[in-house]
């Protein structure tokens, strides 16, 4: 009788603890913890959740650091092996998981629900922050000595699917894209993820995301790739009902150009140069896309949110902008290092992209200046001069509105580069050497 009525007693003051830590009054919660300093140990035996779990959740940090400096084990797990790291991804408490990591919490442990870890859950639930803090840590951590970073990025749950998979499913190109950018590899199958054998893309094409289909056939994604069904993503789409996913993965329409990430100089371009050039890529796909939305019967998706706020340059800056000597179209945007040859973001990407990297290959030859022939060793965003002798960033953020697009609708070049012969006439070289170049 007496263990019984004991037992209630610790319940009453568990559930007293955990209504503070909830609400985050963290006097009262110190005010406890001092009064009786078993509470704490108690509570943290709790059989399905611990105090810095309900602080983790609700994203109290004052609360958390507390409960930290009371020595509190920061990997505690609730009955599912769930971390308190994990309910802060869970929940988007930034904070709160930052926290967590700095404490030495550990990003690669599973829980026993469906063997996720905090960046499946970040990538499922779309906490574009919480998944950058992980992703940042990954690089630092003792994950990245006795894993790696790729193979971390690309960890596999209980059902075998990858966080990519995760957020290709639940309709989020902001953490589909960050993992993209991080090394996700783009064509892995899941395991037993209900959807046996599927990619990121059959999954997006499921789940009826626009962004992220498009996002994803820009990164390489296979059209043609079968799951265990032997269906394609094309398939899926239509099985689902989402006619305009199913116009971009039609396999018998022009296949869109994708981003070179094989190039070397790719690879280390800086993030204001990255930035422009993701954003042309996107918006040449979308003049493919009309026609194919067109036919579909379904009018072109709205850009997504990244670009619906994009400025125009105002008709002082474009004055003091070169015209692109290629396609005479666009300004220049993009500066070839190390010989300073300018041109425009769209005649960069069709350099680049004139023909998808076969993945085969050992390395991809990169390809060189249309106007000095000389190697392309780095990419940059030009400095805009003006007469005050002042110079200023041509800003990604805001690119001058192009009088039409240089893009071929229906094809993976651009209209200005599929007669070579403007280049042949600017670089003052034979036909021969270009074409060199264009099967590069």
């Amino acid at each position: 009788m007496g263990q019984r009525l004991s037992c209630r007693r610790q319940q009453r003051q568990n559930n007293a603890l955990f209504a503070a830590i909830a609400s985050g009054e963290l006097e009262v919660v110190e005010a406890m913890l001092d009064n009786d300093v078993t509470d704490l140990e108690h509570a943290t035996r709790h059989v399905s959740i611990s105090p810095l779990h309900v602080a983790a959740a609700n994203g109290r940090i004052e609360v958390l650091s507390l409960l930290l400096e009371r020595n509190v084990k920061v990997d505690v797990l609730n009955r599912y092996k769930q971390t308190p790291l994990m309910l802060a991804v869970m929940h988007g408490k930034t904070g709160c998981a930052e926290k967590l990591i700095q404490a030495g919490a550990n990003i690669l442990m599973f829980d026993s629900l469906r063997g996720r870890t905090c960046l499946h859950y970040a990538a499922y639930f779309g906490h574009i922050d919480c998944l950058k803090a992980i992703l940042s840590a990954a690089r630092s951590t003792p994950v990245a000595d006795s894993w790696g970073f790729s193979r971390f990025v690309n960890i596999r749950d209980g059902n075998g699917a990858t966080p990519l998979h995760l957020a290709a499913r639940q309709r989020r190109p902001e953490c589909l894209h960050s993992l993209l950018d991080n090394g996700a590899l783009v064509c892995a199958s899941t395991g037993g993820h209900g959807f046996p054998g599927s990619t990121p893309l059959h999954l997006a094409a499921r789940g009826g995301s626009m962004d992220c289909v498009r996002m994803l056939l820009a990164w390489g994604a296979e059209r043609l790739k079968l799951d265990s069904s032997g269906r394609i993503p094309f398939t899926v789409a239509l099985k689902h009902k989402h006619k305009g996913c199913a116009a971009l993965l039609d396999p018998s329409s022009a296949a869109p150009l994708v981003w070179p990430s094989l190039l070397k100089f790719i690879g280390e371009l800086n993030q204001e140069t990255k930035a422009l050039l993701e954003k042309t890529l996107l918006e040449a796909n979308r003049e493919r896309e009309k026609t194919l939305l067109k036919e579909a019967d379904k009018a072109p998706s709205p850009p997504n949110s990244e670009s619906k706020n994009d400025d125009i340059v105002s008709d002082s800056e474009e004055s003091n902008m070169e015209m692109c000597c290629i396609c005479f179209d666009q300004v220049c945007t993009i500066e070839v290092r190390p010989c300073g040859h300018q041109m425009c973001a769209h005649c960069t990407l069709a350099l680049c992209c004139h023909k998808k990297p076969d993945p085969a290959a050992a390395c991809a030859a990169a390809p060189v200046c249309p106007f000095c022939r000389g190697a392309i060793l780095q990419l940059v965003v030009p400095k805009i001069k003006f007469s005050s002798d002042t110079e200023v960033d041509s800003s990604p953020t805001k690119p001058r509105k192009s009088r039409k697009s240089n893009f071929s609708e229906g094809s993976s070049s651009f209209k200005s580069l599929s007669a070579m012969g403007s280049f042949e006439r600017i670089a003052g070289h034979t036909s021969g050497k270009f074409d060199d170049a264009e099967k590069q």
